[in-house]
């Protein structure tokens, strides 16, 4: 790898590292600009819905505006009710989930969401395996659905799968 891409590598690695809460770092409801009153905003405006719709087990609600190193932006949002997600059929979900659970296709989504698109360039990083190996966790990632090819050796995570790919890491962690 040349030495300004080992640099640049760091470089995006630090700044992933430092938007992570620290010790130092106030908790959410207590960072300057949020109050506690915005941190449940959305809960209440979900809570405000369940009643116009009159759905007495209640629902789950996903949302996120997000910018990418790479200077995309996002903004997502699903409310689904619970009724219905406990009465589906959770099995077609398997694929979707088997697919992140590899920890080189995390980092391959990771990377392709910091701006890493074609296939030469994620073949070229450190410790992620053979071409081989990395073409096959792509193919297992498309076929999920958690990446799209946009041309040859192109790859993305399709739009619709940013915010929920962002919201399933943040669920797994708390």
């Amino acid at each position: 790898m040349e030495l300004e891409e080992r640099v640049a590598e760091l470089e995006r690695r630090l700044a992933a590292l430092e938007r992570v809460e620290s010790p130092d770092r106030p908790p959410r409801g207590e960072r300057p600009g949020i109050t506690a009153d915005d941190t449940f905003r959305p809960l209440r405006q979900l809570e405000e819905q369940l009643a116009e719709l009159e759905a007495p087990d209640g629902g789950v609600t996903y949302t996120g505006s997000v910018r990418l190193p790479t200077e995309q932006r996002y903004r997502w949002q699903f409310t689904e009710l619970t009724g219905q997600l406990l009465d589906a059929d959770w099995s077609v979900t398997v694929d979707c989930f088997a697919a992140l659970g590899h920890a080189v296709r995390l980092r391959l989504l990771r990377e392709i969401l910091g701006g890493l698109r074609t296939a030469a360039e994620l073949t070229a990083l450190d410790d992620i395996g053979t071409t081989g190996q990395i073409y096959h966790h792509l193919r297992q990632l498309t076929g999920a659905g958690w990446l799209q090819t946009t041309g040859r050796g192109r790859y993305e995570v399709p739009a619709a799968r940013v915010v929920p790919l962002l919201v399933m890491l943040s669920a797994a962690r708390n």
